[in-house]
């Protein structure tokens, strides 16, 4: 719902402005047109196809400092094969709208990781995706902008809130209010005629008025812009935050708004990096020698509540953090609170490429530490650094107690308490066991058990390869078009996610973990690591800065023990982690309720043959337990049937046997009558 009178005083001024409004604006109607008559999904050159489909979008998937169209037609000439995939799900309406935008963004990632030759980002954001789905869709689809349907809720008065990082009520409450408007317009027949008389063989026609919808909630969102610029009312709330969360509050009125400030620090001397979230550092207002620090007046001015960009200068130039003024000067100090360690850092040069920072006093004079920001510099900083570090939306995420775990994992409760207390006394443990015994399986859930819910955004997974390596997983220099950046790996900035929330436990899982080169991927994080070594600091390799591991970081690596083409695993990492054997499952409580639950005789009779037949792996000395059959193979069914045991035999268990006794075949042929026999 929405303050109607409100919207038809805003139509007034439109209607009025129209004729000077409209040839600025006409490209959407033509981007749409273009899109219609270009898009091809099955088209032979995919790239080429998405390419003139998208070719007059302008400035909707094009800007100063955003380029979603030139990414994914860049990575669709790479990968024509998974983009088209990408969109085909996309436009599968089938799916709810804000999963299919959620899809195609990780999938963006993805594409990022292995294609994108050194590049930031993907671009690919909820503003982009959801034009896609209106070129695509134009008559059920308006383009979503977070900012200017914010705007336009608060200029209606509408009852719909927006807040940042509630991605997926974001948008669902975009689509209700603009279907509002769109209804309301409709209702407007001179707006309706303008529109016909405007439109041109190359414009789409716009049925629906979709399109209207959205240009019209543009031209909403700028009046509002234009309003709060001259110092009228307006509904936008300033940001306020805890650790690692950002939230809205009513600002400070008059003289006492708050301040925005720019800080350096110098990494060489103390790193933003460094601090945890919630943590103090102290400034002084006065160097080593006496003198004053250069902009004296902006320590001065800092006031308590007044946010701060946490900048590092060379070798880092980065912003790396978001903090606020704790404790205003007091004669010979301020303080400043870190409030949250940036997982993906924003380039200095990203930002000195923006027009809207071309003022900015630090960029006018560098000289200094303290620098002063207006509200608007500091709003755009914190756009992008939202864009590469968007904030997990506020929800409950689903409980999971030991008792969940041994329904699902089929372990004894016994095997399980020893397993957590592990994990909780040495902070890293590998599991290691035969294949299909549920190794990833359990350490997912093992997470979840500790942490009490299902919180996947506190659980990553990466698989080792030979290839693996230290710029993968903690830092490395990727080229990039100009030369070579330095890149944060996936482990660098799952720990700062980590440091983010200190009163909460991350759990980092490797699977393969014996297939990597172990002190090649880990270098000097070998020592860091260790339980008694977390929360101390290394200096890294790549950028000779601090680095400490948290301590409510834990690690779980996952190793098959029958692969007889790998290494043991070193022997320095092997000290640093606890292992703990995974065992076939058949004789746990969970497992016998599942079969029982199945009640099927050729299925329990396969059973026992498999148990027999691990009594017999582990009794070979040239095998032993870490080759058994592992129960994983038998679960995930609901409706048991004889060809499905078939493929398990035939497909799963008779080709690892085939590895194990290639040398033994009455051994191997007695096994197979025995496993095959229970089906005659």
């Amino acid at each position: 719902m929405f303050d109607k009178s409100r919207l038809k005083r805003f139509l007034g001024k439109y209607k009025e402005e129209f004729i000077w409004h409209w040839p600025k604006e006409k490209y959407k109607w033509e981007a749409v047109k273009q899109f219609q008559d270009n898009w091809d999904v099955k088209a032979e050159d995919f790239a080429e196809m998405l390419a003139r489909s998208l070719s007059r979008t302008g400035n909707l998937l094009a800007s100063t400092n955003n380029f979603p169209a030139k990414m994914i037609t860049g990575f669709a000439r790479t990968a024509p094969e998974e983009v088209r995939a990408m969109f085909i799900n996309l436009f599968d309406e089938s799916g709810e709208i804000y999963e299919r935008i959620s899809a195609f963004k990780t999938r963006s990632s993805v594409l990022l990781e292995k294609y994108g030759n050194g590049a930031g980002q993907h671009y690919q954001y909820e503003n982009a995706v959801s034009t896609y789905l209106w070129l695509r869709y134009p008559d059920r689809y308006y383009i979503y902008k977070f900012n200017e349907i914010k705007a336009v809720a608060s200029e209606l008065e509408s009852n719909y809130r927006f807040k940042k990082g509630a991605y997926a009520d974001n948008i669902r409450n975009f689509c209700k209010l603009y279907d509002e408007i769109c209804n309301e317009l409709k209702q407007d027949t001179e707006l309706v005629n303008l529109l016909r008389a405007g439109l041109t063989d190359t414009c789409y026609p716009d049925p629906a008025l979709k399109t209207l919808t959205f240009d019209v909630g543009f031209y909403i969102s700028r009046c509002f812009s234009y309003e709060q610029q001259v110092g009228l009312p307006s509904g936008i709330l300033l940001e306020e935050h805890t650790a690692g969360d950002i939230r809205s509050e009513t600002p400070r009125s008059g003289e006492e708004e708050g301040g925005y400030w720019w800080l350096n620090a110098n990494p060489k001397v103390w790193s933003f990096s460094q601090l945890a979230a919630g943590e103090e550092v102290t400034y002084t207002l006065y160097n080593d020698n006496g003198n004053k620090r250069r902009i004296f007046q902006n320590f001065l001015d800092a006031k308590a509540g007044d946010w701060v960009i946490g900048y590092e200068s060379y070798p880092v130039k980065q912003v790396v953090a978001l903090g606020q003024v704790c404790q205003e000067e007091n004669g010979e100090e301020i303080r400043i609170k870190k409030l949250e360690g940036l997982v993906s850092p924003i380039d200095y040069q990203v930002l000195k490429d923006c027009p809207e920072l071309e003022n900015m006093e630090y960029f006018r004079n560098p000289q200094g530490s303290l620098f002063r920001l207006s509200k608007a510099e500091f709003d755009f900083i914190v756009d992008l650094i939202r864009e590469e570090n968007p904030l997990e939306p506020e929800s409950s995420f689903e409980t999971y107690t030991r008792e969940d775990f041994l329904k699902e994992v089929y372990m004894t409760g016994e095997r399980y308490d020893r397993l957590a207390a592990a994990l909780r006394n040495k902070k890293n443990i590998i599991l290691q066991g035969a294949p299909g015994v549920g190794k990833t399986f359990a350490a997912k859930r093992l997470a979840y058990s500790m942490m009490g819910e299902k919180d996947k955004n506190r659980v990553e997974l990466v698989q080792f390869h030979q290839n693996y390596s230290y710029e993968d997983f903690v830092m490395g220099y990727k080229p990039v078009k100009e030369g070579f950046e330095l890149k944060h790996g996936i482990f660098y900035r799952f720990c700062q996610k980590a440091s983010n929330q200190p009163d909460k436990e991350f759990f980092f899982l490797i699977d393969e973990i014996n297939r990597g080169n172990m002190s090649k991927i880990f270098g000097e994080l070998l020592m860091l690591i260790e339980r008694d070594y977390r929360g101390t600091e290394a200096v890294l390799a790549y950028n000779g800065l601090p680095f400490s591991i948290p301590k409510n970081l834990y690690l779980i690596g996952m190793m098959n023990t029958a692969d007889r083409s790998l290494a043991m695993i070193d022997y320095a990492l092997r000290r640093r982690f606890s292992f703990f054997e995974m065992e076939p499952g058949f004789d746990a409580d969970g497992f016998l309720q599942y079969q029982n639950n199945l009640n099927h005789e050729t299925l329990n009779e396969l059973i026992a043959k498999v148990k027999a037949l691990n009594k017999e792996i582990t009794l070979d000395k040239s095998l032993g337990k870490g080759f058994c059959i592992g129960h994983s193979y038998f679960c995930g069914c609901t409706s048991c049937t004889e060809e499905w045991l078939r493929s398990i035999v035939d497909y799963d268990i008779l080709p690892m046997l085939e590895e194990y006794w290639f040398d033994d075949a009455d051994r191997l042929q007695r096994w197979e009558n025995n496993l095959r026999g229970v089906f005659q």
